[in-house]
């Protein structure tokens, strides 16, 4: 999910707006924050410190999904592949997998299911 995704769900979840964050970040105004919540821009590492304390979650939750975007190694179609999977419910990623590892010729791996209560 994206970063500005991420931080307008922390913010619903705990009620808070842009102003109400603005005043937990250092050199950040309402217009700085309201563009990170959209995604327009990226906070900086001490802001980004500063939006993790605010929110009690690790920095690193808010950095994954902008450390996966970055990764050199990734093709723009694994971003596309990614972007669509996530985009499923749960049974159609499901089927979408199945398809990929009939393809690829790989076996995939599946959870155990759980058995039914007697």
């Amino acid at each position: 999910m994206p970063l500005g995704t991420t931080l307008r769900l922390l913010a619903k979840a705990r009620g808070m707006n842009a102003a109400d964050i603005a005043t937990a970040i250092p050199r950040a105004g309402v217009a700085t924050v309201s563009a990170w919540l959209q995604g327009d821009k990226l906070p900086g590492k001490d802001q980004l410190d500063a939006l993790a304390r605010t929110f009690g979650v690790p920095a690193g939750a808010l950095l994954s999904e902008l450390a996966s975007t970055l990764d050199p190694a990734r093709t723009q179609g694994e971003h596309d592949l990614l972007a669509a999977y996530r985009a499923l419910n749960s049974s159609q990623q499901g089927a979408l997998l199945e398809v990929a590892s009939a393809m690829a010729g790989t076996k995939r791996s599946r959870a155990p299911r759980k058995k039914a209560a007697r």
